[in-house]
């Protein structure tokens, strides 16, 4: 642990903090030269294995992530131009493929129409190593690409569980200050709850850490979340 880090570590005097408290002693434990991400760990009380128990959604943050997201479009060719138009920075299908095809993956997410799905099978390994394969659940096949290009510039994010039923989330850039990021971490934290487990029978958040890019993380006293 390094000097700046200890000297950080030193403002988290308490195990946790009331959740407004905890976003705004985030914007002061960042160590980096640069404006790091917010990010919220989540540890769910669910069964990650069981089919009824899998926590998967999107959320539209109001103040957005702070983070010019790469979109690529797979879509008709004679749709590439509106998807260009939109914010893609790639679009089309056969081309488009190819370049993936090729190792050629400049970009953040991947959407596509349903009814060109069936194509992305040749690349649906190498998409799926690197968590860009489109998912009906993620919103990412869709049959109005440009809504969804446009929402993804403005700042929708997918959350999910992974195998140890946690989810990672960024939910902004510190520079946002406290109550841009109090915002779009309770924009989260709604969409959380809205899909929790029907079969749930357990504690469903079970703990919250908020962490900056570099930096110690700061626990959420989860009493404080209405």
């Amino acid at each position: 642990m390094n000097k700046k880090h200890k000297e950080k570590a030193a403002l988290i005097t308490k195990p946790n903090y009331p959740l407004d408290e905890a976003v705004s002693l985030l914007t002061e434990v960042s160590t980096s030269s640069f404006d790091g991400t917010a990010e919220a760990h989540i540890v769910l009380g669910i069964d990650p294995k069981a089919g009824d128990q899998q926590v998967r959604s999107t959320v539209a943050l109001p103040n957005g992530t702070g983070k010019d997201v790469k979109i690529a479009a797979v879509v008709p060719d004679d749709k590439a131009k509106e998807m260009i138009a939109a914010g893609a920075t790639h679009a089309g299908e056969a081309s488009l493929i190819s370049e993936i095809e090729k190792g050629n993956m400049d970009f953040d997410v991947l959407v596509a129409m349903p009814s060109v799905m069936r194509n992305l099978g040749k690349v649906a390994k190498s998409l799926g190593q690197k968590g860009l394969m489109p998912s009906p659940k993620a919103g990412t096949v869709t049959d109005d690409p440009i809504k969804t290009i446009q929402e993804l510039k403005k700042g929708r994010v997918e959350f999910r569980a992974d195998k140890q039923a946690i989810i990672h989330v960024i939910f902004g850039k510190i520079s946002f200050g406290k109550d841009k990021l109090l915002e779009n971490l309770n924009a989260i934290l709604h969409a959380l709850n809205e899909v929790k487990p029907s079969s749930l029978k357990n504690e469903y958040i079970k703990s919250i850490t908020l962490c900056p890019s570099m930096g110690p993380g700061v626990k959420v006293d989860l009493g404080s979340i209405s």
